[in-house]
């Protein structure tokens, strides 16, 4: 097994905390994916993708809807992605994505809670090189899968890594090859069950005293805990 079995292995999946946060993350990455590439899911592959992770999280059709429709309204504010990078104590380096509609409320927030707990806001790319950006599948099938065949045909595709979690097989390729790898899991008929992204830290992993790690938990809690923050990465060893 590769680096991401063990990182998704480790990691704790506290990041969206609640039903009413993953809805409502959910709903600003299917806005953003609609008003880039369009509303209908048909010709539109990051769509459709959103759509079937919003399945898999039981999110309300009509919410799916709303966040469809809000791509499309004049008077409806853009959501822009934004990356802040920094460290917390300890020496953990600390990756936050944040999709907003009001860029100047984002970032002092991200800096207050930097500040509050002892830690610094970065400038960019002060970090973000320590994590290399994937894309992350999770798929199902109807009749049983040989894994080792299956990877060697998803390797033309840009997957790098794949392994069984509970009844689904986990995907991970680069960054660039998103699209590509979608396009086969659609075309051979498995199930999508969800597809995005992650950050995969590339460098070693700190390890730190139960104290410590209670504080480092703390701090991502507190970024986890804002409306426009959409994921956390960190250095630090679970």
């Amino acid at each position: 097994m590769g680096r991401a079995f063990e990182f998704r292995k480790e990691r704790k999946f506290k990041r969206w905390g609640n039903m009413a946060r993953v809805f409502t993350r959910l709903g600003k990455e299917i806005t953003m994916a609609a008003k880039s590439g369009g509303p209908d899911p048909d010709n539109n592959p990051r769509l459709r993708a959103l759509i079937s992770t919003a399945r898999s999280e039981n999110m309300p059709k009509d919410n799916v809807e709303r966040a469809i429709k809000r791509a499309v309204e004049k008077d409806h504010s853009d959501y822009k992605e934004v990356v802040y990078e920094g460290y917390g104590p300890h020496g953990i380096a600390i990756l936050v994505e944040t999709a907003t509609d009001n860029i100047m409320r984002t970032v002092a927030n991200v800096r207050s809670y930097f500040n509050k707990f002892g830690g610094s806001l970065g400038t960019s790319g002060s970090v973000e090189f320590m994590f290399d950006r994937k894309s992350v599948f999770k798929v199902k099938s109807s009749s049983p899968v040989d894994l080792e065949e299956l990877e060697l045909e998803l390797i033309d595709y840009g997957a790098e890594e794949l392994f069984m979690e509970e009844e689904e097989i986990v995907i991970y390729g680069s960054f660039e090859s998103y699209g590509s790898i979608q396009k086969f899991i659609e075309e051979k008929g498995f199930e999508l069950v969800t597809g995005g992204f992650e950050r995969i830290p590339n460098t070693e992993l700190k390890q730190l005293d139960q104290d410590a790690r209670a504080e480092i938990e703390k701090m991502i809690e507190r970024f986890e805990n804002d409306d426009d923050v959409q994921n956390v990465y960190h250095t630090m060893a679970n």
